[in-house]
């Protein structure tokens, strides 16, 4: 038994299929189900029912996958202790971002952390905070950022920042008003796009505002709503980085939002609960640092980094 045949299981169970397995790991098929076969011979079991539509894992292919990611997860610490006690931050560096956040961070931070870490091996991708969470479980990616509040039992949580939200408005819309109280939005158009703008700690929801509305509608992007705004009328909510990427005239139709509601996202950096390479994990927040606006940084993360067990 080789650690090698254990990420094949690993990545056929989270693939249920050879052909896509086999391309994650960069490996042929025959490979691959040479190295399957080899070990269920010598375990003397069957880890998978194959079938031409479905690869399913048995009852006991269950047991064993379940082991093999502990057993892959204790030999990539192995690895973390050795770099994280080296010189020079080194390895590599698997970070996923949210669709609704990478706009805004992702273009300055590759900039940066390649300048500032060479030596690293530094490979983003996009993911939703589902995927990415199922992503750290399996020990596919070392950390993500995503919205705040979706933790869950074996991931570690680290608030980054907090971020406001303006309102956007169409030129015919409310023009006179120089902030934006909630009571100016019942009768007014509300576009919104789902993931970006739920704000779960907002007394001030758009989310819970949706009945207010008469008309609420859901766009991919916040480009797209901004575009839909200027073309129909209405408005939108747009978080703070977003303001430099408007031109002058839209700049115009920008009004804060008063009062005493929240309306706001938080993010965090997410880990598993046994990551241990806490320089490498600063050299994120160190970044984002250098991007993010320093008022709207998580204290703990501006005053001491973060600090791992």
């Amino acid at each position: 038994m080789t650690l090698q045949q254990l990420k094949y299981v690993i990545a056929i169970d989270a693939y249920r299929s050879f052909a896509k397995a086999s391309e994650a790991c960069q490996v042929s098929q025959p490979t691959l189900s040479a190295m399957l076969q080899k070990l269920e011979e010598e375990l003397d079991v069957r880890i998978f029912e194959r079938s031409n539509k479905s690869v399913m894992p048995t009852a006991i292919g269950e047991k064993i996958i379940r082991q093999a990611e502990r057993v892959i997860a204790e030999s990539r610490r192995i690895e973390e202790i050795v770099s994280e006690n080296k010189d020079v931050v080194s390895g590599t560096l698997a970070l996923s971002v949210g669709p609704t956040i990478a706009p805004y961070i992702l273009p300055q931070f590759i900039r940066n952390y390649v300048e500032r870490y060479p030596f690293v091996d530094l490979a983003i991708k996009e993911l939703k905070v589902s995927d990415m969470i199922a992503s750290l479980l399996r020990g596919e990616i070392d950390a993500g950022i995503a919205i705040s509040g979706n933790a869950v039992a074996g991931v570690y949580e680290i608030p980054l920042y907090t971020e406001p939200f303006w309102v956007y408005l169409s030129e015919s819309c409310w023009r006179k008003l120089p902030v934006f109280k909630p009571e100016n939005l019942e009768h007014e158009n509300m576009w919104i796009m789902r993931d970006a703008q739920c704000l779960r700690e907002s007394a001030f929801s758009f989310c819970k505002a949706r009945d207010k509305g008469r008309h609420i509608y859901e766009a991919g992007t916040i480009d797209t709503l901004i575009r839909i705004v200027d073309e129909n009328g209405g408005f939108t909510i747009i978080p703070e980085m977003h303001l430099p990427l408007l031109d002058e005239r839209q700049r115009a139709n920008v009004r804060r939002i008063d009062g005493d509601h929240l309306s706001q996202r938080s993010v965090s950096l997410y880990i598993r609960h046994d990551y241990v390479r806490e320089r490498t994990i600063n050299t994120v927040t160190d970044t984002l640092k250098l991007i993010i606006p320093e008022k709207m940084i998580a204290e703990r993360v501006r005053k001491y980094g973060v600090k791992l067990r």
